[in-house]
């Protein structure tokens, strides 16, 4: 695992999800610094302080680890309307699928 590599995806994600350091470190409970380190590439994170990061991120340790370069799709930013709006399209996309079906 490259250690460089690691600190990039977490600060990447962290920003994603509109988070400082500090927001970060207070959710994870350790210190700014120690967010800060590992963003850095100085220092790694415990297994247990790197399960509450992925957890916390909302990402997968794959993501991480960089074995993935998938992130999860992010709704956490969205504002109540905009959830609202997102799953009428869904709703409304699906209604158009099974009528397409339903015609054939």
């Amino acid at each position: 695992m490259n250690i460089e590599y690691l600190g990039d995806k977490l600060k990447a994600a962290r920003k994603s999800k509109n988070l400082t350091q500090k927001s970060l470190a207070e959710r994870v409970g350790v210190k700014t610094r120690t967010v800060a380190s590992y963003e850095q590439g100085s220092a790694y994170p415990s297994l247990e302080i790197f399960g509450k990061l992925c957890d916390t991120l909302n990402i997968s340790a794959d993501y991480l680890l960089g074995i993935s370069d998938k992130m999860p799709l992010e709704m956490g930013g969205l504002t109540d309307e905009q959830m609202q709006l997102f799953f009428q399209l869904i709703s409304i996309v699906e209604q158009f699928n099974n009528h397409n079906e339903s015609k054939k």
